[in-house]
């Protein structure tokens, strides 16, 4: 096997497990299905509405950072619960500031969505 062949299939393992993992999120976690499908009304929205290509790179961004956070948020609170099986306040704390760091992103990612969009609306 050549050494291109090897990094070649090296990055497709590399992809199939991220992809792992975010199918994992998706089964595991309610607001990560809640984000996709926003994501995806957003999407169609944008569509209908015939956004400006600059506002694309808004919509997308922001998609992006939602779910950076999401999956962060995740794979943080899942690490926890194998390291700290029973209940810790401090873990509980951490894991509530992870899941305000979504939050942060979610509300900013709406108001960006407010922003794009209520003039092509008005």
């Amino acid at each position: 096997m050549t050494l291109i062949t090897q990094f070649i299939l090296s990055r497709l393992r590399s992809i199939r497990f991220a992809l792992d993992g975010l199918c994992f999120m998706l089964r595991t976690q309610h607001n990560a299905r809640v984000h996709l499908a926003l994501a995806v009304i957003t999407v169609i929205l944008g569509l209908a509405s015939g956004i400006a290509r600059g506002d694309w790179l808004w919509i997308f961004l922001m998609i992006g950072l939602v779910w950076f956070a999401e999956a962060m948020n995740t794979a943080f609170e899942h690490l926890c619960d194998v390291v700290s099986p029973q209940f810790s306040e401090d873990v509980q704390r951490a894991k509530d500031v992870a899941a305000g760091a979504v939050f942060i992103c979610a509300c900013l990612a709406v108001i960006t969505g407010l922003m794009i969009f209520l003039p092509y609306w008005m």
